[in-house]
């Protein structure tokens, strides 16, 4: 291979005498990271141009007084999907980083006091559901049957494919099987009353709907496969947390040529004849055979393309239905905390009135008494807190768009803390050494998060498969977007997915120029 240099003073690469496709990534999140790894080893020439000063998006890491915090991801689910990524390079998870499946899964406090381990093992799930209700392990049982139904025909025949019709939805294997798997005109909740009477059971198979930015109400009733994902596949921790898988799949980026820069935030993307030249940024300008957004999608769409360049516009995101953002809270403590596991989901009573403060455009507000979620990853990972120490990640659901004060974050904070030091019935507040707040207007500053978004758009119906924004712009022919606004969606697993579709299609439609 040897280098030359363009006339902008970048180098330019080739193999055995030909030109390398130049490929411009914006956003080194797991859709950037992903995508650079598979295009770099495909024989194109990739640069990465990240705004933030790490890798990772989203699954950024906070270190403070020897504290180590994943900022976002925090439940590796879906192991399979992790195989299959890593097989594109002929490696495994476990080339790069321990996998532990941890039992329990998680621990729920409900809000009337009942506490419940979710154990690994799917025949204790089953025996558990026998003490909610009369045959609850019988039908917990039909319940998974059919998620573990519904997850095959996803990984073999949804979740792998791009879809530019809705010929591309029904055809073959799902035009026979699909109607009676995917419940495609039932909401979650509606589905889920059709086999469980009480509310720990209905909870505890609903929860999940949080991974996908929805509410049961709003969410279609396919999505029911979380539970086998959950209850069947397991929930694992790699060692070091998900910053591990964050420098595995950089590394493997790295490994085939992909070049990072950092600190160095997108400014415009250079369109000229329906087509993408370059990208430009606060240091210079990058030619470009192709442009791979894993920016938030809004943001590029609004801000680093010229109006007749987009393919959506103002009045398209205004409409669309946003996941929640989040306050969180990174807590470092010197001591150890028993009343909690790695994963713990504090549940309200009148869990629906929660998603109302998230969904309900009548009654969006910062929430006075919200479901919350608490990750102790100290718990199962030796570096993430000193000796004797824990590490605390505490995230409560808000909506986008809310009007962020230190206020209201702080009066937040104080009702969490009170209630989370009530319901384990042990002291917080005095053995904290280290405490960071993240909340909406940091989504949108680190991130450029629309209206503060820390997931994208809900799985609605009509924002799931073909609905979802599409991986190709219809405006610039070679711009293309990964990420969690695209197919398949939310989620590490999904971004995965989606920079292995488009990786596949820049191959298939674009070649270096000669």
């Amino acid at each position: 291979m040897l280098f030359t240099c363009d006339a902008g003073g970048h180098a330019a690469r080739y193999r055995g005498g030909d030109p390398l496709m130049k490929t411009v990534i914006i956003g080194a999140g797991f859709g950037g990271l992903a995508a650079a790894a598979l295009l770099a080893r495909d024989g194109n020439d990739v640069t990465v141009l990240e705004k933030n000063e790490q890798a990772g998006g989203r699954a950024s890491v906070h270190r403070d007084k020897g504290f180590t915090f994943d900022m976002g991801p925090s439940w590796y689910l879906m192991p399979d999907v992790f195989e299959r990524f890593f097989a594109e390079f002929g490696r495994t998870p476990a080339d790069f980083f321990e996998l532990r499946r941890l039992d329990p899964s998680y621990r729920i406090f409900f809000g009337d006091g009942r506490v419940v381990d979710i154990p690994a093992e799917t025949e204790k799930s089953i025996a558990l559901f026998d003490t909610f209700e009369e045959r609850g392990g019988e039908k917990l049982r039909r319940y998974l049957d059919s998620a573990k139904a519904l997850y095959t025909i996803t990984m073999n025949d949804l979740l792998y494919r791009e879809y530019r019709s809705v010929l591309d939805f029904v055809s073959g294997r799902l035009l026979f099987e699909g109607p009676k798997l995917l419940h495609t005109f039932e909401h979650l909740d509606h589905f889920v009353g059709r086999y469980f009477t009480s509310d720990e059971a209905k909870k505890i198979v609903q929860y999940s709907i949080g991974f996908l930015g929805g509410a049961p109400s709003n969410t279609p009733a396919l999505y029911h496969i979380m539970s086998h994902i959950d209850l069947t596949l397991g929930v694992f921790y790699p060692e070091g947390g998900i910053r591990a898988v964050v420098d595995a799949v950089r590394g493997l980026a790295e490994e085939h040529g992909a070049v990072f820069r950092f600190n160095e935030p997108a400014t415009r993307i250079v369109v000229v004849n329906d087509r993408a030249v370059a990208v430009e940024t606060s240091e210079g300008r990058y030619p470009a055979d192709v442009v791979i957004v894993n920016a938030d999608y809004a943001h590029t769409e609004l801000d680093l393309l010229d109006g007749a360049s987009r393919t959506y516009d103002a009045e398209y995101w205004s409409k669309r239905i946003l996941a929640p953002s989040a306050m969180v809270l990174y807590i470092g403590l010197d001591r150890k905390v028993e009343g909690l596991c790695h994963h713990t989901l504090l549940l309200d009573r009148d869990w629906e009135k929660g998603f109302e403060t998230l969904f309900d455009p009548e009654k969006v507000a910062w929430p006075e008494n919200p479901s919350y979620y608490v990750n102790v990853p100290s718990k199962t990972d030796t570096t993430a807190a000193p000796p004797g120490g824990e590490t605390l990640f505490i995230l409560v659901p808000l909506a986008p768009g809310l009007p962020d004060t230190p206020e209201r974050r702080q009066a937040l904070r104080d009702r969490i803390l009170s209630h989370l030091e009530d319901t384990i019935g042990e002291p917080i507040r005095d053995a904290i050494v280290t405490e960071r707040c993240f909340a909406l207007e940091d989504f949108a500053k680190r991130y450029n998060a629309y209206r503060g978004t820390a997931l994208g758009l809900s799985h609605t119906l009509f924002q799931t498969a073909l609905w979802r924004p599409a991986h190709r712009s219809k405006k610039v022919e070679n711009l293309y977007y990964s990420g969690q606004y695209t197919h398949p969606g939310i989620g590490v697993p999904m971004t995965l997915i989606s920079s292995q579709i488009v990786a596949r299609v820049v191959g298939e439609e674009q070649e270096a120029p000669r």
